[in-house]
């Protein structure tokens, strides 16, 4: 068994209740493609968190939900809006670009959120036909660099995409933990706030994988089911990823988890703080803590702990906790970190 260390919540386990309901439904023949009883109990669970007017979706992995939801809001000569650092701009392999033809349009960010006043230097062009054509701004909750909108701010850039005949698009990776952040429920920050797509990730969170396409605008789903399949993320024994979602979202289930990673994260921040030579570059709202330290000390510490450099230039990691962290492995990483800093200062 490999040791727990800060690389990424996904290098995390599957979470017992969710392993648990994977077996249950292991028990005999379904039918396939999701026209079995436990993803229509999925797609229901979903409405009653949303509304009865929404479409739900599932995929296998959140790279699709982002991609394919996009897809659904564009055509080829259309650009999507989102930050330098976003998860579709940085780490999909350019699927983005490829599947939905359009060009991604980045704006700098010092805390991986979006403003209005970034977005705008894009906004030009409009029935110009020698330009890309604006149509999507995308955003991350909780950002790629761990901070989480909130809900005045996700309302400010929806009313702006809206006023401008464009949509909002919310990559929802680590969602659970936003909502933690924020003390609010799903829809609060997300339909209620003017969201049109949502991505709702699960596997950051505790599920072994399974993501979901939520359209708060039915008719923007009017032929996902085809972009679905094209897609290649029609799975066929889609019950083990419904019964997931059943699973993940009974009983608080997801808050549970979410709130323990978020918690780890900021005990971790608080015992590295004390360090001296460690400088926390991010504020710590989720389960992400992003710190400098001295760049000698890096592959010393990942030799006990992998986690990755962020920023190979100013010498800032990530460090993000997960559901299945314990002070533990906080206290012996810290100490582990603060006998190498006196190394440093000898």
């Amino acid at each position: 068994m490999f040791s727990r260390g800060f690389a990424s919540d996904n290098n995390s386990g599957v979470h017992p209740n969710i392993l648990k309901a994977i077996n249950q439904v292991n028990d005999g023949h379904a039918i396939a493609y999701g026209d079995d009883p436990i993803t229509q109990k999925a797609i229901e669970r979903f409405k009653q968190i949303f509304g009865d007017d929404i479409e739900v979706f599932f995929v296998f992995i959140g790279s699709a939900a982002n991609v394919l939801g996009l897809k659904a809001l564009t055509q080829p000569h259309n650009a999507i809006i989102c930050t330098e650092t976003a998860h579709i701009n940085v780490d999909e392999c350019g699927a983005p670009e490829r599947f939905t033809g359009c060009k991604l349009l980045t704006v700098p960010s010092t805390n991986g959120k979006l403003t209005i006043d970034g977005i705008k230097k894009h906004m030009h062009g409009f029935g110009f036909q020698h330009h890309s054509q604006p149509k999507v701004i995308s955003i991350s909750q909780v950002s790629e660099l761990g901070t989480v909108y909130t809900i005045d701010e996700i309302k400010a850039i929806a009313d702006f995409a809206h006023a401008h005949n464009m949509f909002l698009h919310m990559d929802g990776a680590r969602l659970a933990n936003a909502a933690v952040a924020l003390n609010k429920g799903f829809r609060e920050f997300t339909r209620d706030a003017g969201v049109d797509v949502l991505s709702f990730g699960g596997t950051k969170n505790g599920m072994m994988y399974g993501e979901a396409v939520v359209f708060f605008n039915k008719d923007l789903a009017n032929d996902f089911m085809y972009t679905r399949k094209q897609g290649l993320q029609l799975a066929s024994k889609m019950r083990y990823i419904s019964a997931q979602f059943l699973a993940y979202l009974e009983d608080g289930q997801w808050d549970a988890t979410a709130k323990h990673s978020n918690s780890m994260a900021k005990l971790l921040a608080e015992r590295v703080s004390k360090i001296e030579g460690v400088e926390i570059t991010q504020p710590v709202h989720a389960n992400a803590v992003f710190a400098i330290i001295p760049p000698e000390l890096i592959p010393k510490l990942q030799q006990e702990y992998f986690f990755y450099v962020w920023d190979e230039d100013r010498s800032e990691v990530r460090w993000m906790t997960s559901w299945d962290t314990t002070k533990d492995d906080i206290e012996q990483f810290a100490n582990l970190l603060e006998d190498l800093m006196k190394t440093v200062r000898q």
